[in-house]
């Protein structure tokens, strides 16, 4: 078992590795070459993708911990399962955002114990959001970390500038995140359902892991995910969740979402605050 100084370590590990990505994505984002490429599923894969990969895959090395990332997907599942820690890493989650450049995309790390995450990092590069979380300790977040090539960054000084989450935001209404660019007509099925039980709902439209981020938050109260998605798009987010004191469940068993299943393909699955059942 992994003590809790060294835990902290790997926190800043992770911090570091996702600013500096950051770095190498705003880059690209301020450039005019994306270089935009189709994957075999047919979802687009840029410069800023592959850098961010390569960035955080040399520090993450470091730790001598496995790294599952989106743009290394490649790991067989014999290989994998005898895993206990693994880093989850997605370099740049919402590239269909960045491609559209409307801010909305983060980057995404979280560690992992025997299929659960007990860690995470989220960084939204544009505006220098810093979300975070241990499962002992509880998710945070951070108004503005400035990514630049060489960023580093002490425990002290990350506390110091922390916000514990939920922040406290009163509001009657029930707000429901739903994704910019991956809906489905069950999900939108499930939110009409959803009106017959409360009369005031606001429907929330956000790119990436930012759902999860503005249920941690406290600015959302539930993200229905009744479409695909894969390992690296939740852990992250899933370690905030749990750390904020809230749920990221299958749709359909209500068990909590798990890790470094053979099939890397998430099942249908609700994010909630506990507001709506």
């Amino acid at each position: 078992m992994i003590e809790t100084p060294e835990l902290h370590n790997l926190l800043l590990t992770a911090i570091g590795a996702a600013v500096r990505a950051g770095y190498k994505i705003m880059e690209v984002y301020n450039s005019d070459d994306f270089q935009v490429n189709l994957k075999s599923d047919r979802t687009p894969l840029t410069l800023a993708d592959r850098l961010a990969h390569e960035e955080i895959k040399n520090s993450l090395t470091k730790t001598f911990i496995p790294v599952l990332s989106e743009e290394g997907r490649s790991i067989v599942y014999e290989e994998r399962k005898g895993w206990d820690y693994f880093w989850v890493v997605d370099p740049l989650d919402g590239t269909k955002e960045f491609i559209k450049r409307n801010g909305e995309f983060t980057v995404n790390i979280a560690l992992v114990l025997e299929q659960y995450p007990i860690a995470g990092v989220i960084y939204v590069p544009v505006t220098g959001k810093l979300y975070y979380s241990l499962k002992s300790e509880g998710a945070f977040m951070v108004e503005s970390v400035m990514a630049t090539p060489q960023f580093e960054i002490s425990f002290k000084e990350l506390q110091s500038h922390s916000q514990k989450l939920p922040l406290p935001i009163g509001r009657e209404s029930i707000v429901v995140v739903e994704s910019r660019s991956h809906s489905s007509p069950e999900t939108i099925n499930y939110i009409n359902s959803l009106l017959e039980e409360f009369k005031q709902i606001e429907l929330l439209p956000v790119g990436s892991s930012l759902k999860m981020c503005m249920i941690a938050e406290g600015k959302a109260d539930l993200y229905p995910r009744l479409s695909l998605s894969s390992e690296w798009d939740t852990a992250a987010g899933q370690a905030i969740i749990e750390g904020a004191g809230f749920k990221v469940i299958t749709y359909e068993t209500r068990e909590r979402l798990s890790y470094n299943k053979e099939d890397l393909v998430n099942p249908w699955f609700i994010v909630t605050n506990g507001r709506v059942k």
